[in-house]
């Protein structure tokens, strides 16, 4: 089984579609699912969903830890044709997971009480992204 999940962005952050993910697998049995993002600057996480304060802190830290391309300790970046948060945006993707494996019991997926599935958008302005998805049965 396989399908494409689209998710509309408005500037970097983490958007939640556990929803759309667990409808799509909803009633498939048990197997493994597999996600991944058709893009080299946005990231998968699982992460904790009751407190949106989470998301906040992920996005200030790694905005900290990779400042845009226009911060003056930013200033051995080379490819900066495309703006100042692409390429923090590439480097920000390259040590956050791009694909998750998600074990499915039952047709639900065997997520902890507090985890939810998000796009971590790394760009500055809306983007269409689109999620890869692939239900292995057992």
């Amino acid at each position: 089984m396989q399908t494409e999940f689209e998710i509309s962005t408005r500037g970097p952050g983490l958007y939640e579609f556990t929803r759309d993910v667990a409808r799509w697998v909803a009633g498939s049995g048990d197997g493994v699912l597999t996600l991944m993002v058709r893009h080299t600057s946005a990231s998968l996480l699982i992460q904790e969903n009751a407190d949106p304060d989470v998301q906040v802190d992920l996005r200030h830290f790694f905005e900290r830890f990779v400042p845009r391309g226009d911060d003056p300790s930013m200033g051995w970046l080379t490819h900066v044709a495309e703006g100042p948060d692409d390429m923090p945006a590439h480097i920000k993707a390259s040590v956050l997971p791009v694909s998750l494996q998600i074990p499915v019991a039952g047709g639900r997926m065997r997520l902890g009480t507090w985890q939810g599935i998000y796009l971590f958008e790394h760009r500055d302005a809306p983007h269409s992204r689109r999620i890869a998805a692939t239900f292995m049965a057992f």
